[in-house]
């Protein structure tokens, strides 16, 4: 008997017990879609998180106070970075094409009879460039502005929504700390990032803010939440990193550990792809646990079937079958039963995947690849679990095989 044979005769017997067919399938099918679904969901997520890290700007540096050490011993870092240290690296560090320091502070905003809890960021006009932001209506705030403590500010899209509605908020006044400010420009809107939600802060001129708002409370100058630098290119961060961690030393008087740590977007997305890379394998690993159910299900399924068809196993082989050929007849079957159920599995996971991705923020992500090496999978799980039924089959002696009819 032929392969072309062997698959006809295969497909016929599992059509003439086409529930028992879909049953034994139904664990390969659900099993081939919680895989496909959650290595799309890992990768749609790690994707999701790349795009945020990366809109923090082209080639950034986070320089913030205090190190990993006083991080883990307290929430309250300390003020060790100020705005001397931001116009220093500026001008002393060739591998550094711009900087900016912030300033940030949870301030009530009052308009109208509206007050709302905002997140007030004091910055410098190459806020824009280094963060890689634009402005969508109105303008920015200029050298000039900062200079003279110009009580102007520069509002987010979504808080410019929340406190205007459709109007536009360009010209328009608000309270932050009983201080009156005049709105010049909304940023375009962008999204959250790592946690600052930029969208819905207002920004406005560093020494506004220290001179205004917060006040001057390090006896070294006026001190910063954070500094953050863009390096000329992706392949000077890591000389950047350095020059820039020798320069504070020195400033700082240093001679042992940091009072600062540089954190560069580099460093982020490795450890970022780590995490995410670990939990995509880890969600596959527990989706494909019924998969290896789904093929216990096909071994089961077939080794019953061998019992009631030992008549025709018997019959087959007196008439010249030979052990190949019952062999191969079995194998099959089971490989068609988990290649199908592989194949409406992956739709499901597909379909899957784009109902997430209609729903969330997450974009549809999954690999050609991933997909074909699920569909093989399934199908090696067929062929795997369908070797004990079919050595069985055709391990049976036709003269027993032939007693029972």
């Amino acid at each position: 008997m032929n392969f072309l044979e062997s698959m006809q005769m295969a497909g016929k017997t599992l059509l003439a017990n086409k529930l028992r067919s879909a049953l034994t399938m139904l664990g390969i099918v659900i099993g081939n879609a919680s895989v496909i679904a959650m290595i799309g969901i890992g990768e749609a997520g790690q994707s999701y998180v790349n795009k945020q890290l990366e809109s923090l700007g082209p080639n950034v540096l986070f320089i913030i106070p205090g190190n990993q050490e006083t991080e883990r011993i307290s929430r309250d870092l300390p003020k060790t970075l100020v705005y001397e240290d931001a116009k220093a690296i500026a001008s002393q560090v060739p591998t550094i094409a711009n900087v900016t320091a912030e300033l940030n502070s949870r301030q009530v905003v009052t308009y109208s009879n509206k007050n709302t809890d905002v997140n007030i960021i004091g910055t410098t006009p190459s806020f824009l460039i280094v963060r890689d932001f634009e402005v969508d209506q109105g303008r920015f705030f200029s050298d000039v502005d900062m200079k003279r403590s110009n009580q102007v500010a520069v509002i987010g899209a979504k808080l410019a929504t929340r406190l205007f509605g459709n109007s536009n908020p360009v010209g328009q006044q608000f309270r932050i700390k009983d201080t009156s400010f005049q709105i010049i420009g909304v940023l375009e809107g962008k999204g959250s990032n790592l946690g600052v939600d930029y969208d819905d802060s207002a920004l406005i001129p560093v020494f506004t803010m220290a001179n205004r708002i917060v006040g001057r409370t390090s006896p070294y100058g006026l001190e910063l939440s954070y500094i953050v630098a863009s390096a000329k290119n992706a392949e000077s961060v890591d000389a950047a990193a350095f020059q820039i961690t020798n320069l504070l030393r020195q400033r700082h008087k240093l001679i042992g550990e940091d009072d600062f740590t540089i954190r560069t977007q580099k460093d982020a997305l490795q450890v970022v792809g780590q995490i995410t890379g670990a939990l995509t394998t880890m969600l596959a690993a527990i989706a494909s646990i019924s998969l290896f159910v789904g093929g216990i299900g096909i071994m089961n399924i077939m080794l019953v079937s061998v019992t009631e068809r030992t008549q025709e196993i018997g019959l087959r082989k007196a008439i010249g079958a030979t052990e190949q050929d019952i062999l191969l007849q079995f194998m099959i079957e089971a490989v068609i039963v988990s290649a199908i159920g592989g194949l409406i599995g992956t739709g499901i996971g597909v379909s899957g995947i784009m109902l997430v991705a209609a729903l969330t923020p997450l974009e549809s992500a999954l690999s050609p690849v991933a997909i074909a090496a699920t569909v093989c999978i399934s199908g090696g799980i067929g062929l795997f679990f369908g070797v004990v039924p079919a050595r069985r089959a055709a391990k049976l002696d036709p003269i027993v095989a032939l007693r029972s009819i």
